[in-house]
């Protein structure tokens, strides 16, 4: 296991055990059946969790982040890692990290291709959760963001909220399947599906705002103290288990929305710690999340751009 020494006081801990190379092909236009040209392609460091740490990190805000490395893109992941600024853990394991692929034009419209990811053995997943164990003392969130390789027993996030409700650590889930199902019954702090995750979830489709506010005081039902629905360039709904409150932000132009949840993540448990106030808390994720959709690429709005919109977005609370 590598780590990188880190010596601060609390800690928003990023949990990310899918991650990946991102190679980010920018073109000057996405047509069926036609030909765009590359503009500009990248690789970097890339998985959900790791996303939000570099988000807590702008912000200024202490973070560890944990991943798993492996094979040749391990290595080109890790030299990726030691450029971003924070402490992270590397648990090593056997078979290579993934490689992702986003393509994304000019006007916004953008494709995304994942690939599942590597297996870990009982062995490595025992050492990543003692990753997770040892850091949180020092911990005041731990965020479970994203999928899970094949073959990820359905439990393995319910294990680590266990480990940090015994720490008294809050917990934030992202994540979607029966995965996000197994969580539910463990209680955690907040769950954020997206759309499409909540209605996979609730096998329903979610179309009007009177289906998002049901949805997310369902899930909140179902087992998290607060829910919060994700809506993309709609806002959020956001409740907890007496109130829920629609979260708007201002219309943009948006460059490429891949990542703007992760920074919503980020930015909800940032703001939980500087005031215990979940309505704020959602108006900062949206404010980032938004503010993270108008930069090019895969970017990530630092505290300041991700403020300026903060000032717009508006909470209304749903009688």
């Amino acid at each position: 296991m590598k780590q990188v020494r880190y010596n601060c006081g609390v800690l928003i801990v990023t949990v990310t055990i899918n991650p990946a190379i991102d190679r980010i092909i920018s073109v000057d236009r996405l047509a069926f059946e036609d030909r765009g040209y590359i503009l500009s392609r990248g690789e970097a460091a890339g998985g959900r969790g790791l996303n939000s740490s570099i988000v807590v990190h702008s912000f200024g805000a202490s973070t560890l982040a944990i991943v798993p490395s492996g094979g040749a893109s391990g290595r080109r992941f890790e030299e990726d890692l030691k450029r971003l600024g924070f402490p992270y853990v590397t648990v090593p394991i056997k078979q290579t990290i993934r490689s992702n692929f986003i393509i994304t034009d000019k006007h916004g419209l953008t494709v995304k291709l994942n690939e599942p990811g590597p297996r870990m053995s009982n062995r490595e997943l025992k050492r990543f959760e003692d990753a997770v164990e040892k850091a949180l003392p020092k911990a005041k969130w731990l965020l479970l963001c994203g999928s899970l390789p094949p073959g990820v027993k359905v439990d393995f996030y319910v294990h680590l909220i266990r480990l940090a409700k015994a720490r008294k650590v809050k917990t934030f889930v992202d994540t979607d399947g029966e995965f996000l199902q197994a969580v539910l019954e463990e209680q955690p702090t907040v769950v954020a599906p997206n759309r499409q995750e909540a209605e996979a979830l609730l096998n329903k489709s979610l179309i009007t705002r009177q289906h998002f506010r049901e949805a997310a005081e369902r899930i909140q039902r179902m087992g998290a103290s607060i829910g919060l629905l994700s809506l993309g360039s709609r806002g959020a709904v956001v409740c907890d288990a007496t109130s829920a409150y629609e979260i708007t932000p201002p219309q943009v132009d948006a460059v490429c929305p891949i990542g703007a949840g992760d920074a919503l993540d980020a930015a909800f448990a940032w703001a939980m710690m500087q005031k215990d106030d979940f309505v704020d808390a959602a108006r900062w994720g949206v404010a980032a999340g938004t503010a993270s959709a108008e930069l090019p690429g895969v970017s990530f709005a630092n505290l300041e751009q991700t403020r300026a919109v903060y000032e717009r977005v508006t909470a209304k609370q749903l009688i």
